[in-house]
């Protein structure tokens, strides 16, 4: 297996909800493609542009807004820089032109098709995108939303490698190197991050705190919020009541119902197609940012210790996107929500003072009881049973780091790599139709009405 190159801000990603791979990713191809038109010298000019989903992308991609996303992208905006006002603006269908290099094309979201779900690419979610004459495909560039917000690109041509001061692939090696070395957890982390982004440490922080001001400023964007969220299921957002009712309870229900009020927050910030951060995806966004903000405002623990948390929560995450996926689409919710609770377990541990096999420990208990856990979206929308799941995954994270916050270590039977092949042979196993298709489960239960 080869070593781990992946930057901590490439796994943290501010853009809009509501998925990360059918709205960060598609955006990011969109762009490329727009990039790449720059460049071209066609003998032909076109007269349209082509925009075809495969997967889940065209099995649920109307809901999640994978037309609007991907137009905003060939129309040259990235998730990092796109308002969600203009994105909302592209539903109604209005055409938009299409500028890149010497091309100059109409677009709207009237010209994507979502095509077969079922399909024979490398990856399950793939777009094809094409400028035509007529019937002639003058040039076209195929891609894969692979969970998270990454894309890859069929002849992408490989990257120079980035050499990452300590090399793992797996949390044995991780530890294994931290033993040798002397190392707390989160010191390989930062090293390994200055080196593949060249970057200094102090940058590292000022970019960790943008992300951890972005992950709070999406709970209490989504405690003030109220009405309900977009689609016809007519979901009404429950985060402000939960926080308003949270002292009501005795006083041991009370942190209880503001860890779910933040992670409902976050959660329906996303679902409205809010600035949230993947953590590790948009479809996770609630679990890490309730427990970054439980932290900070009630527990009262330092923006030191959160930030080093974080950097173990994104090693936590490399080894489960490295070992398996981070993408409903390939391995269901226990991708997703799975490994964000493994992620914000911890976190959470380190953050109070932990040691790695504590924080290890948590980790793994958090993700071991998420396998399984399909990806049923109801209509398609990142709603039902989406947001309620972002809330019960931080309380797991919770109580999976008490757990481990007081066992005794010689008696954990189950280690963090093999909680994650399992999860990685599991979504192998699972039937197409829970993995972010809508076509079984809750989306097939539950009327969309």
């Amino acid at each position: 297996m080869t070593a781990i190159t992946t930057s901590v801000f490439e796994l943290f990603k501010i853009g809009p909800g509501p998925s990360s791979s059918h709205t960060i990713g598609p955006m990011k191809a969109g762009y490329n493609f727009h990039q790449a038109v720059a460049d071209l010298s066609l003998d032909t000019q076109p007269d349209n542009i082509e925009i075809r989903l495969y997967g889940s992308l065209s099995a649920t991609g109307e809901g999640h807004g994978t037309d609007r996303a991907v137009v905003a992208g060939l129309l040259g905006f990235r998730p990092d820089n796109v308002k969600c006002d203009f994105l909302d603006s592209l539903a109604d269908g209005s055409a938009h032109q299409f500028k890149s290099g010497q091309i100059s094309l109409p677009l709207s979201v009237k010209d994507v098709i979502f095509a077969e779900v079922e399909n024979n690419f490398p990856y399950a979610n793939t777009l094809l995108l094409r400028l035509r004459k007529s019937e002639e495909i003058l040039f076209e560039q195929e891609y894969y939303s692979i969970g998270g917000g990454f894309i890859k690109w069929k002849g992408q041509q490989p990257e120079i490698p980035r050499v990452p001061s300590h090399k793992y692939s797996n949390m044995s090696e991780l530890k294994a190197i931290l033993t040798d070395d002397g190392l707390r957890m989160h010191q390989a982390i930062l090293a390994n991050e200055t080196a593949i982004s060249g970057i200094s440490e102090e940058e590292v922080y000022e970019k960790l705190d943008a992300i951890l001001d972005a992950m709070k400023q999406a709970v209490e964007n989504g405690l003030a919020a109220e009405g309900t969220l977009p689609g016809p299921i007519g979901l009404h957002r429950k985060a402000k009541r939960l926080f308003g009712n949270s002292s009501k309870p005795n006083g041991a229900d009370t942190f209880l119902l503001r860890l779910n009020a933040y992670g409902f927050a976050a959660s329906e910030e996303n679902a409205a197609g809010h600035i949230v951060v993947t953590a590790p995806t948009s479809g996770s966004a609630g679990v890490i940012p309730a427990a970054v903000y439980a932290l900070e405002e009630d527990l009262g623990i330092s923006r030191e210790k959160v930030r080093e948390g974080m950097l173990v929560a994104a090693a936590l995450g490399f080894i489960a996107k490295h070992n398996a996926s981070i993408a409903g689409a390939e391995v269901g919710c226990q991708g997703e929500v799975g490994v964000a609770s493994a992620m914000a377990a911890g976190l959470i541990a380190y953050a109070n003072g932990h040691r790695f096999w504590r924080t290890e420990n948590a980790a793994e208990s958090a993700l071991e009881h998420h396998l399984g856990l399909t990806c049923d979206p109801v209509g398609g929308y990142v709603q039902i049973p989406c947001i309620e799941r972002n809330a019960m995954g931080v309380v797991r994270a919770y109580n999976a780091y008490l757990i481990a916050s007081v066992e005794n270590e010689k008696f954990h039977k189950v280690s963090f790599d093999e909680v994650v092949q399992a999860m990685a042979q599991t979504g192998k196993d699972m039937n197409n139709k829970y993995k972010e298709t809508s076509l079984g489960g809750l989306a097939v239960s539950v009327p969309n009405c």
